[in-house]
């Protein structure tokens, strides 16, 4: 008996009418995106400039959930990177500094006094005045080395230790600390920069290692290569140095572990500070936009655990003496500590404005790139150009279309009509999915979207040829399109679950532009098979419980 329970029925439309639902906003896609970043605007405390009308162009009660746009259709910034890993070597030395000192301090009767000496990046030479103890202090160095933390460097110590002259230890990091070292970096830098681009709303990001240590950055909407710099090229390293001394010469001698670093806010003025800081960023757990005790934009910060900890006990033992605020080597503020602070927090003012707090803290918050970045690469794509892409996609779409609706309708006359409705509320589911897992549609999804639709009516014409051989077995009409469901339904998955299996394995393997065709494909094959078993399927049922036919054509 062809019959489809009502449940059922009401599952199908339901289903169709909410995956329309929410493919409705791309219709709209200016105005919905207008209200969508009006609406972001206004969540961060901003306000003016006709937001508050913006974000009152689509009504809230619809879904403003868009397909993103990738590169080559919207236009972007396209970076590419090197990171500095050298640049690591030098700061594992500098905060090495203080351990060796304090263990050398400890055995001067032996090894007499001690004194940093000038050296390459990656080196710490440090001299002793009684060279009869070299071998002595050489030895309490090592016993500062850690294993290597990665599985290449499995048994490695992360230093080298060795003497040169009579009176001089010289450390390095050893070659598997430095290999670990430099994946390490890498991976930090990368996750770092997804980080900071994420939290200031750009859309979609295509953020990938390249090679050793260089990472490829592309942003779709936004402004230039330039704007994605400012973005990513800031270090926000933040640091608290004990002050050693103020004045207005850079070119004074700063002293061995000294630094000599200009005011942020005073003009002329400079700070002569302990290269080692007391606490890093590395240690925040959170960085929010505030303000200070005279209204004025601030930062508050606040440690974790370690961080506090080490914080508490440098203010506890310094009362009275100014400690330095570095942010990107630059003393933001050096204030004079008036007591203990044990509750590992703290606040950040300097003459900001509202919006230089907040994005300082979304750096702050994504933390210090470990490494300098050289852009060896940059490019600014023009909107007019993915415009094309989109034109042509867009041609490329209705061509297909029009192609398979004439098709369909010559073909199987009534019956291709209502697989061509059921293939329009396909198109509209995909996009519909597309929109709620925030999917970003590239130039080859759109090549996935046009082979979809293609692909679209295979299911359909596999039914209604089966149809066709069980009418010529002199069956009713009703028996013949139950048995041409039944029979085709196997011949239908086993060719869309094959299709399936391949675009995994292209989502899976590749990247990029190829990941954006495997997600169309799937969700396309997905829609496809809904829409060719259950929704023609029910068009069909419903047509023949109106009309019930003697004879039907195929």
């Amino acid at each position: 008996m062809l019959q489809i329970d009502l449940w059922k029925r009401v599952l199908i439309w339901v289903t169709c009418a909410l995956g329309l639902l929410m493919a409705m906003p791309n219709a709209f896609y200016e105005k919905v995106e207008a209200r969508n970043d009006a609406a972001a605007a206004l969540e961060l405390g901003h306000s003016g400039n006709g937001l508050e009308e913006q974000a009152g162009m689509w009504p809230s009660f619809l879904p403003s959930s868009l397909v993103n746009l990738g590169l080559d259709l919207r236009g972007g910034a396209h970076l590419l990177a090197e990171v500095q890993v050298s640049d690591v070597y030098e700061s594992r030395m500098q905060a090495m500094w203080p351990e060796v000192r304090d263990i050398l301090r400890d055995e001067r009767a032996t090894i007499g006094t001690i004194r940093l000496q000038p050296s390459a990046p990656d080196e710490l030479h440090v001299k002793i005045s009684q060279p009869e103890g070299l071998q002595q202090a050489a030895t309490l160095v090592r016993g500062l080395s850690r294993p290597v933390t990665s599985l290449t460097g499995a048994g490695a110590s992360d230093i080298v230790v060795s003497t040169t002259g009579d009176d001089t230890v010289v450390v390095t990091l050893s070659a598997a600390e430095k290999a670990a070292t430099d994946e390490r970096t890498v991976q930090q830098s990368l996750e770092i920069i997804r980080r900071r681009i994420d939290e200031v709303g750009t859309r979609e990001p295509t953020i990938q290692r390249q090679g050793s240590d260089r990472i490829l950055i592309q942003v779709p909407g936004i402004g230039s290569a330039a704007e994605l710099k400012d973005i990513i090229g800031t270090t926000a390293q933040l640091t608290f140095n004990p002050v050693v001394g103020r004045g207005t010469d850079p070119d004074a001698p700063a002293g061995a572990g000294n630094e000599i670093l200009p005011s942020l806010d005073d003009e002329g003025v400079y700070y002569t500070v302990e290269s080692a800081p007391v606490v890093t960023g590395e240690e925040l757990v959170d960085a929010q936009p505030s303000f200070d005790q005279n209204g004025g934009p601030a930062v508050s910060f606040r440690f974790n655990p370690a961080g506090a900890r080490k914080f508490g006990n440098y203010t506890a033992e310094n009362i009275g003496s100014p400690f330095a605020i570095v942010l990107d080597s630059e003393v933001v503020s050096a204030p004079v500590i008036q007591a203990h602070i044990s509750g590992g927090s703290g606040i950040i003012t300097g003459r900001f404005s509202v919006e230089e707090s907040t994005n300082l803290a979304v750096l702050l918050r994504a933390g210090a790139l470990p490494a300098g970045l050289e852009f060896l690469e940059e490019r600014t794509i023009g909107p007019e150009l993915g415009q094309d892409s989109i034109d042509a996609g867009r041609i490329a779409c209705i061509v297909a279309f029009i192609g398979v609706l004439v098709f369909m309708t010559l073909g199987y006359g009534l019956f291709g009509i209502f697989a061509n409705i059921a293939l329009i509320i396909n198109v509209g589911l995909i996009f519909g999915l597309l929109s709620m897992i925030g999917a970003t549609l590239t130039l080859p999804g759109i090549a996935g979207i046009v082979l979809t639709i293609g692909m679209a009516v295979d299911a359909n014409v596999l039914v209604f040829e089966r149809i066709r051989e069980e009418l010529k077995s002199a069956k009713g009409p009703a028996r013949a399109i139950e048995l041409g469901y039944e029979k085709a339904l196997s011949a239908i998955l086993d060719a869309n679950i094959t299709t399936m299996i391949t675009a995994v394995i292209l989502l899976v393997v590749g990247s990029g532009p190829v990941q954006g065709f495997a997600w169309t494909l799937m969700i396309g094959i997905a829609t496809s098979v809904f829409t060719a078993i259950f929704v023609t399927r029910l068009l069909i049922v419903m047509w023949f419980e109106r009309r019930r036919p003697k004879t039907i054509e195929v």
